[in-house]
């Protein structure tokens, strides 16, 4: 990853031009396509220092997010806000050591106000979600390695074993560095992961858990305040399956998500992550 200097980068499809210094700022959000969105509320395009950070820098300026966060793009109003709430008050929260995209969400949703909430859920309400990740089902994969929150391809090449595992990258990691809403993701997941946790997400797999389209729509888009899960991170799901059947999100309507989620597997977790992931959103 290049140093944070201060010569302006372009982007293939976009008329902005922004430096890496500026993409490490959190109190920026960087708008590559303002064409595509309504107009920012100030919270979203700038935070408020010193704690509130900008809430399209981490989650992109058209709510896409990323491995290390979630997409906002579409959530419903009310469940944006019970969220914040939820991270206020500590029902949401990690079951492992915070990580630094946590502490920095923790240390924002204290500092907002009424006022920077209701604005905030507003306008990613209004945004279309986007198809950002592809799902690959394969046994090996590029050799990978951590870059500060996620993974990448690692530069010296060669493939690794992917196990029981799901592996998301960006392809094109200085774009999703750059804090780009278009960047885009492949997601590496066990061969026959997707055909099992279509089996699981529409049957329930005979009591090991709920049909997901109950709560979250026939085609898992969301119904009501419900999200919709349908084309999300991979990573994000089996996290918050985690998260829930270990009792750390248990605010707002967390109780029927902890039902659902007590008696899974994490190969089960990774089977529904695999094949919720690879639905169109």
């Amino acid at each position: 990853m290049p140093a944070p200097g201060e010569t302006p980068v372009a982007l293939p499809g976009s008329n902005a031009s922004f430096s890496w210094k500026q993409a490490r700022d959190l109190f920026a959000a960087l708008d590559w396509h303002p064409e595509a969105h309504p107009a920012m509320p100030d919270v979203v395009a700038n935070g408020r220092k010193p704690d509130v950070r900008a809430c399209g820098s981490c989650h992109r300026v058209e709510g896409t997010g990323g491995p290390e966060n979630a997409s906002l793009a579409g959530l419903p109003v009310a469940y944006f806000v019970q969220q914040i709430a939820d991270f206020r008050s500590g029902a949401r929260r990690m079951s492992g050591a915070e990580r630094p995209s946590t502490q920095a969400m923790l240390a924002s949703a204290k500092g907002l106000t009424d006022d920077d909430i209701k604005a905030a859920a507003e306008y990613f309400a209004k945004l279309a979600r986007k198809p950002v990740i592809k799902v690959v089902e394969s046994d090996t994969i590029p050799k990978t390695g951590p870059s500060r929150l996620f993974y990448v391809k690692s530069p010296a090449g060669g493939t690794e074993t992917l196990g029981q595992r799901i592996v998301e990258m960006p392809d094109d990691v200085d774009r999703f560095e750059l804090r780009d809403s278009r960047a885009t993701f492949t997601a590496y997941v066990p061969v026959g992961s997707v055909a099992r946790g279509e089996a699981l997400v529409k049957t329930g797999g005979s009591g090991a858990t709920n049909a997901c389209g109950l709560c979250h729509g026939s085609e898992l888009k969301g119904f009501g305040d419900v999200p919709a899960i349908a084309g999300r991170s991979p990573t994000y799901i089996v996290r918050q399956l985690w998260e829930f059947q270990h009792g750390n999100r248990s605010g707002g309507a967390g109780a029927p998500m902890q039902q659902t989620a007590e008696r899974l597997s994490q190969k089960d977790m990774i089977d529904i992550a695999a094949y919720v992931s690879s639905l169109d959103p």
